[in-house]
């Protein structure tokens, strides 16, 4: 309760731009009265605040890992192709089954980027040389573009299976419920303090593999950590929300820009502005084409594309 009231607090206090006002959010958990207003409070505006403030900063701490594992300034969770395998396993699920519920479809889309990230990790650690960059690059490029065809191929065959899962392929956190947050919840959590405990061997390890062996640091036992940890926040985040892009390129970048590239500064920053960026799109997105409004998906490219093109003309040093 005390977090869904932060949450919606700091949506109606710094972005000033819902009718709906703190005391009300207050009154409708201490004070219920069964009115409409309170009813949309509670299972509407602080699910959805709960739901993008959560998938926000999971999104942004995986993106910082991404780019730290593979040294790659544009690396997002799309890279290790969580989205496209969450997206496939999806897809495939319509197809066969004729009713399936919100809540089973958060179990499928996590299992189907697990299976991704697994088989990106294995592609990726074949050879002598064990994982590498440019080799996990390669291959979670490669696991995305299958999967993705695969995707658009089943879509096209069956109209019944792109109609159902259109606005999730695009992402969004419109009719999202705090059971389906619940569900992935522990997994996110765990994939934050695990963050948070890693950040120190992510310093070393962003020095270059070399220098981190020198070190004595055991190079696998951390790329392996730092996969797991982008499997619970990416996979958590994508099962939810769908595939919302740009949040894990644009954030680590601002956060590195603030505090430097020391990952213990770096990931906390990332969780706060991860949860503020998806907060601000997901408001602005009901305002873009009154009365109705667009996947903060939507919001989130609109951001994100001139960043991307900044950091790519830039070529800015991820480390």
């Amino acid at each position: 309760m005390a977090a869904a009231v932060v949450v919606a607090m700091i949506c109606s206090v710094l972005f000033g731009v819902t009718h709906i006002s703190f005391q009300d959010v207050l009154a409708s958990y201490t004070a219920f009265n069964g009115s409409n207003e309170h009813l949309i409070i509670q299972n509407t505006r602080v699910p959805r605040a709960l739901i993008a403030a959560s998938v926000g900063a999971a999104l942004a701490v995986a993106g910082a890992y991404m780019q730290g594992l593979t040294r790659n300034p544009l690396a997002s969770p799309s890279i290790l192709g969580v989205n496209s395998g969450a997206a496939f396993f999806i897809i495939v699920s319509y197809m066969l089954f004729s009713d399936i519920s919100m809540n089973v479809l958060v179990w499928i889309a996590f299992l189907g980027a697990a299976v991704a990230v697994m088989i990106v990790y294995f592609l990726g650690s074949l050879g002598r040389d064990g994982m590498t960059p440019i080799k996990i690059t390669l291959a979670g490029a490669a696991m995305t573009a299958f999967f993705s065809s695969m995707t658009q191929g089943i879509q096209l065959t069956s109209g019944k299976a792109f109609e159902q899962t259109l606005f999730w392929l695009v992402g969004s956190v419109v009719d999202r419920d705090l059971s389906m947050l619940t569900a992935v919840f522990p997994y996110i959590a765990i994939g934050l303090v695990l963050a948070l405990f890693m950040a120190g061997q992510m310093n070393v390890l962003s020095m270059g593999e070399d220098i981190a062996i020198g070190l004595g640091q055991r190079t696998a036992v951390i790329k392996v950590m730092a996969v797991l940890i982008i499997l619970l926040l990416a996979g958590g985040s994508v099962a939810v929300a769908g595939p919302i892009a740009f949040v894990g390129i644009i954030i680590p970048h601002i956060s590195r820009y603030l505090v430097g590239t020391d990952y213990k500064w770096v990931i906390p920053y990332s969780i706060l502005l991860g949860a503020l960026l998806l907060l601000a799109a997901d408001i602005a997105s009901r305002f873009i084409v009154m009365p109705k409004e667009v996947p903060v998906g939507v919001m989130t490219a609109i951001i994100g594309i001139p960043f991307f093109v900044y950091i790519a003309h830039k070529g800015v040093d991820a480390k």
